[in-house]
Formats: C-alpha cells, sequence, structure tokens
C-alpha cells in the first residue's frame, strides 16, 4: 500500500493512514489512492471541510458511520453526500459538530436523519438556534427529547461555526432549559388525575440557568414555588415529575437551592419562602437569589416571589459578617477541589470562573442596595453595569470580561466533546491538542497551538485571580457595606439629615460640598456617590468633621481629573479612609498634600508608609539638588523631596493608632524622630553643596555641620528648627580672613536657600548654640572652637555638646570636631560640686524665665514639670558627672542614655522607668498638637478640638481621662528628676 503522505496533509492522524480505508473504495469513495488525491471538486471541498475540524479524523469516523447507519435502514447516502457537496452550510456545520462531540456524533448516528436539521434553510440563512424546542407538538417525553436534541444540535453547531459569540450561545442554553422545564411542567400537569385541579406552581431559574448563562452539560438549579397551601400536594407532583422528565431527557434538575437544601421540602408556599429568608436564610443563599428569574409553570407567580424576596436580598450585604461570609464560601471552593486538579480547574480553582463570579456578586450585593443597574442576573451585564457606574475600573472590567469569555469558551469545548459535565482542562498531551484546535489555536512559527493555548490560559487566570484578591478583598467594600442602604442613597434631604445626625457643624454648607462632588452623570461623580457615604462616617469619627470633608474636597478639586485619584481611592486598598482620617485629624498633614497631590499615593502602600533609609535619602536629595545649576530651582527640587518626606512620616504618624487602617509596622515616637532627623540631614547635605557651589571658596576649604539639640539627639518633632554648629578648616596658605568669609557666605546662603520663600516648608537653621551665642561668629575654624572651649566655655556650653554630632559636609573635619566635643563633654573626673550647683540654679531659671506668660507649668509639654526639658536635663546632668568614666553613656539619645545610666545603677530602675514615660508621652502629645493644629506648639490644651484631635491621634478615649493620665505620668517623671538632680 502506497504510503498515504498527501491525504496526512488534511490534518489526519497516523499519517492519514487510517483515514485512507474510510474515505477510499471500500468507504466513501471520496480519495484516489493511487493518484493520492480526491476523486473529484466536490470531493476535494469536503475534504477541505473535514480538515477544518477539531479532530479530522473523528468527523471522518463518524461521518461514515453516519453513512454506514443510513445504508443500513436501506436508505441512499448519496442524499447525504450530496447536500454535503451542494450545501456549503451544511458542510460547515456537520463537519464541525462531529469533529468535536463524539457524543452528538454518536446522537446522529442513531438517528441518522437529523443531519437535515443543519440545513440551510430557503431563505439562505442557517437553522434557527435560538433555543426553542423545534417542532415539539406532542406532549410525550421521546417528542421532548427529540426536540431538545435537535435544539442542542443547532446551538452547537452555531457556536462553533463562528456563527454566534459566548453570549448569544449562553442565552440560547438557558431558553431551550426555559422550554424544557415548560415542556416538563406541561406534562406533568396532563398526567394529574382528573379530579386535581393544575396548582398555581412556579419554576425559579437559579444559578447559569437564571442568569441566562448557561453551559452545555450542567445541572438546572430550580427553586419550585407554590401560590398557597392548597397548591402543595398536586404542585410537590408536578415538580417531582418536572425532575423525573428532565433527567431523562437533558440534564438533572437540582433543587438544592431551595430552603433547607435537600432536607426541606421540595415546593414551599409563598408565605414560607417569606418566613426563611426573613429568619433563617444565610448569606450565601442571598447570594444565589441574584440569579433568580422566572423560567416556568406560573410566571407571575415567580415574578411575585422575586419581587417579595427583592428587599431582603438588597439588605442582606449590612450584616456585620455578609462580606466575610462571601470570601469564606470562595475558601471553602477552592479548599474542595482536589489538589491534583487544583492547576487544571477553570471553574472552582484559583483564577477561575468563580473567581470572576464571586468578586462580581459581592460586588453587586454591596453597591446594588442603592444603584438599580446592578441589579441584573447574568455575571457580564453585572460586571459591565459596575465598570459603567465605575465601581470597576475600566482596564479591570475589561480584563475581567476577556478572561470569562476566555474561560467559558475552554468549559463549553471541554464539556461539548462527551456532553460530560467537566472543568477540568485535560493533561494529556492528546486531548491538550484536540482541545487547542477545538478553540482554533493553530501551530504558528516557533510556537505550536498547544503552547498557544497554554499561554493565554496562564495569562487569563493570573489576572483573573489577581482582579478577584483586589476586588473581593477591598477593604472599601466593608465599609460600604456597614452603610445602612437609606444613608447611601445621597438625596439632598437623605444627606442634609445624615449631616446633622453626624454632627457636621454647618450641615448646609456641608452638603453643597456634597453636591459639588457627586453632581452629575460621569463616572467621576458615580465614585464619588460610592465613597462619600463611607467617608462621612470616617470624618464625623474626627472633632471637626467639617474640616475634613472640606478638606476633601479641596483634594478632589485638585485631583478629580486625573485619571487616577479616584480610581485609587476606589481600588487602592485602604487608601480612601486613610486619606480620610489623615484630613480630618491633620492640618499639618493636610497642607503638606495640597502642596503636593500625588504624595496620595503613598497611603496606597504599607511599604511606603516607612521611613526610607538614611543612605537613600542623602543620595537622593543630593541627586536632586544636583541636576539643577540655578541655586534657587535646585533648592526647589530638594526642598520638594523633602515636603514629600515629612508627608510620608506624617501619614504615617497618623495611621499608626488608626486601628485596621495602620500600617504593618506602626511608628512609635522614637521613629519619627530619627525619621525626621534622617531627612533634615539629608536637606542640610544638598543645601551644603549647593550653597559651594553658588558661593566658591578657596580650594581646599573644608567646611562641615554639626548636629545640635533634637538634630544632634535624633529627636526632631515636626516643627523643630536644625540646631546646628558651622565649622571649617582652611587650606594651607590660605589667610585666614578669606577661608573665613568663603566659610561665612557658604553658610549665609544655606540658610537663606532653606528659609526663602516657596511652598514648600521652610527649614530654619539656627545656630544660637554656637560660641558667644548670637553675639559670635556664625562660623568658626575647628582651631578656634578648641581655643574658645579650653578658655572661655562655660557648664552649659558643654552640656549643649552633649548632643553634638557631624551631620555632613567634611568627614574628617566632622569627626575631629567630635573628638573636640568629646573632651569637653565628657570632662575628665567629672563635674565639681560647684558646676553641679550651677547646672541646677540654670535649670531653676530656664523654668521661671523661659517658660512663656500665661503657659500652664503641668501641661507643657516641653519646659513643663516632669517634661520633654526635665527628664533631658536630668540625663544630661548624669552624663556630665559619669560619662568619663561609663562609655555606655556616650549617646546624644535622651532615652538611650537614661537606659545606659539605668543599666550602670546611676539612676534606679523605677527613676529611668517614670522619666521615660513622662518623655515619650510628652513626645507624642508635642507632635501630634502640631499634626492637629498644623502649626507648633507645646502646651495641651485642658478641652477643645486640638485636645479631642491629639488625642484620636495617640489612640482614643476620653479627652479628660487623658489630661488626667498625662498630669500623673509627668507628676511622676518630675519626681524622679529631681531625684536624680538632688543625688
Amino acid at each position: 500500500m502506497t504510503r498515504p503522505t498527501r491525504l496526512a496533509r488534511y490534518g489526519f492522524a497516523d499519517n492519514g493512514a487510517r483515514a485512507t480505508d474510510l474515505l477510499g473504495p471500500d468507504g466513501l469513495r471520496l480519495w484516489d489512492g493511487e493518484a493520492q488525491a480526491p476523486v473529484d471538486e466536490r470531493a476535494a471541498g469536503l475534504l477541505d471541510a473535514l480538515s477544518k475540524a477539531a479532530d479530522p479524523n473523528l468527523a471522518l469516523r463518524q461521518l461514515h458511520r453516519i453513512v454506514e447507519s443510513v445504508e443500513r435502514r436501506g436508505e441512499d447516502p448519496g442524499e447525504l453526500l450530496g447536500a454535503l457537496a451542494d450545501d456549503h452550510g451544511l458542510r460547515r456545520r456537520l463537519l464541525a459538530v462531529l469533529g468535536a462531540s463524539s457524543t452528538l456524533g454518536d446522537l446522529l448516528v442513531a438517528n441518522p436523519g437529523e443531519w437535515r436539521t443543519l440545513s440551510t434553510g430557503r431563505s439562505g440563512g442557517p437553522p434557527d438556534a435560538d433555543g426553542g424546542l423545534a417542532g415539539f407538538t406532542e406532549l410525550t417525553v421521546p417528542a421532548l427529547r427529540t426536540a431538545y436534541r435537535i435544539s442542542l444540535l443547532r446551538i452547537a453547531a452555531a457556536d462553533l461555526t463562528g456563527g454566534r459569540g459566548l453570549e448569544p450561545t449562553m442565552a440560547a442554553l438557558s431558553r431551550l432549559a426555559d422550554e424544557t422545564l415548560a415542556a416538563a411542567y406541561a406534562i406533568g400537569v396532563a398526567a394529574l388525575p382528573e379530579r386535581v385541579a393544575e396548582p398555581r406552581l412556579a419554576v425559579v431559574a437559579m444559578g447559569k440557568c437564571g442568569g441566562n448563562e448557561l453551559n452545555y452539560v450542567s445541572d438546572v438549579d430550580v427553586i419550585f414555588v407554590a401560590a398557597g397551601d392548597e397548591d402543595l400536594s398536586a404542585g410537590t407532583t408536578v415538580a417531582a415529575r418536572i425532575i423525573e422528565i428532565c433527567g431523562q431527557v437533558a440534564w438533572p434538575v437540582d433543587a438544592a437551592l431551595r430552603p433547607e437544601g435537600n432536607r426541606g421540602p421540595l415546593v414551599r408556599t409563598l408565605a414560607s419562602h417569606q418566613a426563611y429568608y426573613r429568619r433563617w436564610a444565610r448569606t450565601w443563599e442571598f447570594q444565589a437569589l441574584l440569579k433568580a428569574r422566572p423560567a416556568a409553570g406560573d410566571l407571575a407567580l415567580a415574578q411575585e416571589w422575586i419581587a417579595d424576596l427583592a428587599p431582603l436580598v438588597w439588605h442582606a450585604a449590612e450584616r456585620p459578617e455578609a462580606v466575610a461570609d462571601v470570601r469564606d464560601m470562595r475558601r471553602k471552593i477552592i479548599d474542595n477541589v482536589p489538589k491534583k486538579e487544583l492547576d487544571r480547574e477553570i471553574k472552582r480553582g484559583p483564577g477561575g470562573l468563580r473567581d470572576i463570579e464571586f468578586a462580581v456578586q459581592l460586588l453587586q450585593l454591596v453597591h446594588g442596595r442603592v444603584d438599580e443597574t446592578l441589579r441584573g442576573g447574568g455575571t457580564l451585564p453585572a460586571l459591565r453595569a459596575l465598570v459603567t457606574g465605575g465601581y470597576v475600573g475600566r482596564e479591570d472590567g475589561e480584563t475581567l470580561l476577556r478572561g470569562y469569555r476566555f474561560l467559558r469558551g475552554v468549559e463549553h469545548r471541554l464539556q461539548l466533546q462527551h456532553l460530560r459535565r467537566t472543568h477540568t482542562v485535560p493533561d494529556d498531551p492528546d486531548g491538550l491538542r484536540w482541545l487547542a484546535a477545538a478553540l482554533g489555536y493553530t501551530a504558528q512559527p516557533g510556537r505550536d497551538a498547544v503552547e498557544a493555548f497554554r499561554s493565554d490560559w496562564v495569562g487569563h487566570a493570573a489576572n483573573v485571580r489577581r482582579l478577584h484578591v483586589k476586588l473581593l478583598y477591598r477593604p472599601l467594600l466593608e465599609a460600604v457595606a456597614r452603610v445602612p442602604a437609606e444613608e447611601l442613597r445621597m438625596t439632598p434631604e437623605s444627606a442634609r439629615k445624615r449631616l446633622e445626625i453626624l454632627g457636621f457643624a454647618d450641615p448646609a454648607g456641608a452638603l453643597r460640598h456634597l453636591e459639588a462632588l457627586t453632581g452629575g452623570v460621569t463616572r467621576t461623580s458615580a465614585i464619588q456617590r460610592t465613597l462619600l457615604p463611607m467617608l462621612l462616617q470616617d470624618f464625623a469619627d474626627a472633632p471637626e468633621p467639617d474640616r475634613g470633608l472640606l478638606n476633601y474636597r479641596q483634594v478632589s478639586d485638585k485631583l478629580g481629573s486625573t485619571p487616577w485619584y479616584l480610581r485609587l481611592l476606589r481600588d487602592g486598598g485602604p487608601v480612601a479612609r486613610r486619606l480620610a482620617r489623615v484630613l480630618s485629624l491633620s492640618r499639618y498633614a493636610t497642607d503638606l498634600l495640597t502642596r503636593d497631590p500625588e504624595a496620595l499615593r503613598l497611603l496606597a502602600e504599607d511599604t511606603e508608609l516607612q521611613p526610607r533609609p538614611r543612605e537613600t535619602l542623602l543620595d537622593g536629595f543630593a541627586a536632586a539638588g544636583d541636576r539643577h545649576t540655578d541655586p534657587v530651582k535646585a533648592i526647589g527640587a530638594v526642598r520638594a523631596l523633602r515636603r514629600r518626606e515629612l508627608f510620608r512620616l506624617a501619614s504615617a504618624d497618623i495611621l499608626s493608632q488608626g486601628g485596621e487602617l495602620a500600617p504593618d509596622r506602626p511608628l512609635g515616637v522614637d521613629a519619627i524622630g530619627v525619621a525626621l532627623s534622617d531627612v533634615t540631614d539629608a536637606t542640610l547635605n544638598a543645601a551644603l553643596r549647593i550653597a559651594r557651589r553658588a558661593k566658591p571658596a578657596p580650594d581646599g576649604l573644608r567646611f562641615a555641620i554639626i548636629g545640635m539639640g533634637r538634630l544632634g539627639g535624633y529627636e526632631l518633632s515636626y516643627p523643630s528648627d536644625a540646631d546646628v554648629l558651622f565649622v571649617y578648616e582652611p587650606p594651607a596658605g590660605c589667610p585666614e580672613n578669606e577661608a573665613s568669609a568663603a566659610a561665612h557666605a557658604i553658610a549665609e546662603e544655606m540658610r537663606r536657600l532653606l528659609s526663602a520663600p516657596a511652598p514648600d516648608p521652610a527649614l530654619g537653621v539656627d545656630a544660637d548654640l554656637r560660641p558667644e551665642g548670637r553675639q559670635g561668629p556664625l562660623v568658626r575654624s575647628l582651631q578656634a572652637y578648641r581655643q574658645y572651649y579650653d578658655r572661655w566655655s562655660k557648664v552649659w556650653e558643654a552640656q549643649a555638646l552633649l548632643r553634638a554630632r557631624f551631620v555632613c559636609g567634611d568627614v574628617e573635619l566632622g569627626r575631629r570636631f567630635e573628638t573636640l566635643a568629646d573632651r569637653i563633654r565628657y570632662p575628665s573626673g567629672g563635674l565639681t560640686r560647684e558646676q553641679v550647683v550651677e547646672i541646677r540654679r540654670i535649670k531653676a531659671r530656664v523654668e521661671t524665665e523661659r517658660l512663656p506668660r500665661g503657659a500652664d507649668p503641668n501641661t507643657h509639654t516641653k519646659l513643663g514639670r516632669g517634661g520633654l526639658s526635665d527628664v533631658e536635663w536630668a540625663v544630661q546632668l548624669t552624663q556630665l558627672r559619669f560619662a568619663h568614666a561609663v562609655p555606655g553613656l556616650r549617646r546624644t539619645r535622651t532615652l538611650e542614655a537614661l537606659d545606659a545610666a539605668a543599666g550602670a545603677d546611676l539612676i534606679s530602675a523605677s527613676d529611668a522607668a517614670e522619666m521615660t514615660a513622662g518623655w515619650t508621652l510628652a513626645a507624642q502629645v508635642r507632635n501630634a498638637l502640631t499634626l492637629v493644629r498644623g502649626r507648633p506648639t507645646d502646651q495641651l490644651p485642658r478641652h477643645g478640638v486640638e485636645l479631642a484631635g491629639a488625642v484620636l491621634l495617640l489612640g482614643g478615649g476620653d479627652p479628660g481621662e487623658f489630661v488626667d493620665r498625662y498630669l500623673r505620668l509627668t507628676r511622676r517623671s518630675r519626681a524622679a528628676m529631681e531625684r536624680v538632680l538632688d543625688s
């Protein structure tokens, strides 16, 4: 036998060996084995059509079997072969079905005359494939089975030949299910005894059938509803008969979604359903009702049942456990998939159809309470409505639509093959090749059809899973779900009432802000209508709700036209509620944000709410300044970066006690102090580089900046200036006056650049701790510092040097200054008795002279009793006395030095603990008050909105109790300080 290499070109397996027998003289007589060619043009056309089938061998084998079946019946097979040659539409449809579904082929073999139902009509169009029961006139089960089979055949043929998309195919299958249920209902009613009246019984479609998205092989979910008790007996008989008939004809009918599932009665009355759903129904049962629609029987009764339960459905999301219930149900579905099938499950597995359906349904339950456009039963119409309403981003929605179409297409092809319920992609090579071909994939250069299919499948599944997690676990959902539906309806009257209840001082003004934000029919307005009812509650939790709403409107006005702003609030996890907390509690952060609205993005990720590493700041600030030759532009870039970092830290601080809004690693006052100091170091370093370029100095001039005070101690607060000393060293051979003038020009330029009026916060550079204070020169050489400290320095200057550290500039010069400072601040032998007395005297004078007039010494965080200054003086006195002998005391940070003193038994552990608590609370209050007020203050008020705001920032509670706690802790801190100073 000649090797049939040419026949193999038509895609037949085994190089066409088996096809030769089926096509040759003993078969269909379409192939000339000697000539290795079709017998004629009509045969060539038929072979070409066979080659385009998903499985050419299967299509050929089934066609051959049909011809044999025709012959066995004593009929002429020439009619079929002639029709295939003449009717191109029939040829495409029949061979596509035979190549894609062995089971439909088997049915055609058993009923060989039914191929005619796929013939092209007289008008030239394909046969009707909309799901109607073809030719069903006799109320018998065999007649229904035949009509169902023919309709299914037509739907499959239209689907396989590209005559329709996914949605018309699902709609046709759903209509076919409806008509089959209706026919079964009619047969069941006809079989009732004559004395039994027809009951009022409704068949409600649920699940995929209810959503008009049925697939080829699936249980059809239904719920049976009787009008009254008198209809129950006959209704139950008819319902049972419907289940029996449909099982014989088409598919199983599943009534397990009814109240109490399979344990409950098959049929319930309308009133019984109402009672059950009001009292006992769980969240998943309301979720299932999203897809309910009338299918058969008494359609008016079905519609009455749906309307009766609708209010319950659209309030289900307000249950405290509702959102968590839906999420838990999805996790349980995944857990129930066998592990060996998990990666191949396109329905229940991760990245499968259930991911899309659960995300869409949860969004419907939450937002459909007030937006009736979201109340459709189908997944795709509901998803489109969610996109139109702004609840899902356009790109995300389109990605999910593509993913759904792809996965349902795969599901349809898998089920068509054997008309068997399956959702698992095969793992054998032959099965994968068939599936890829059935889906229309062809080999491309460098990649075969299976690889192309796998690539698309993996891509769609990954995107679906990513968006499922994004949408289903969106914190906004839980927040919106907690708002009652009546409050979500932002009508002017309901909004005004709610604003009054929430405590807005000016409801009319607040209402104008709401109308400005939500007016119109744009997507922007729709998203704002979703966000604002939930955000209003967050604003109301703050002491000044009106200010929070005003700030939100100002930010929205600035960013509302940008494509990412509202998308970020809607999709960006906790961003919306974090923004509400920031805007309602902090004028300081709000001012930074209104100057730099794009900093809002920092609220999206917990990693962005952590301080950036010191080296990263130094390099980034320096690079920003180095990009500009103009000093003004250069310092503008540096100050803009500083503003962004200040907002990052302020936001992290504001959110750290925000409960579920807090970042993974909340920042304490110590971490804030270090981070603010690092930002200031980077700012000074970049400013010094700019100043040195703007004010050229003699070659070799060394210049360094020494941090003092809170900067030196890494204890900066938001309002703190940068306390510094400027030190230089002239190059060899350079006149001292020339070097001094150049260094002075650099320092002055730095101070000018950092304090000049600009949109960004200024950084005050304070050099008052230099020798001789303001009367002394702004800059000194290292030698001049040495001479001064050796001859003239006082004990308070040694105390000031305890916090001195190198910040930026010439590293070697800075380290030599620190070495010089060590000799002064850690004096050999400690302090004399007279020096200790002098420090106590200075401390007493500071308390009486520097405390602002009218300030309350009990609640002044800096100079008040037991506050920052008290603890720092006690620690610094201990350092001056003992650091020469206890190296652990040689720290610039207050609490580190206090810990070291306690560890060396220089301060009792109890006193150290009391002072640590007092210092920490005072520092926290000082920062909180600045964040609330937007400007620095050291005075803790005894009442008012600023106190309430500060208390909320620090964890909440009763403001009066907070003040009592502050007084209690600082009183103990004061007593501990006095014991240290008196020791």
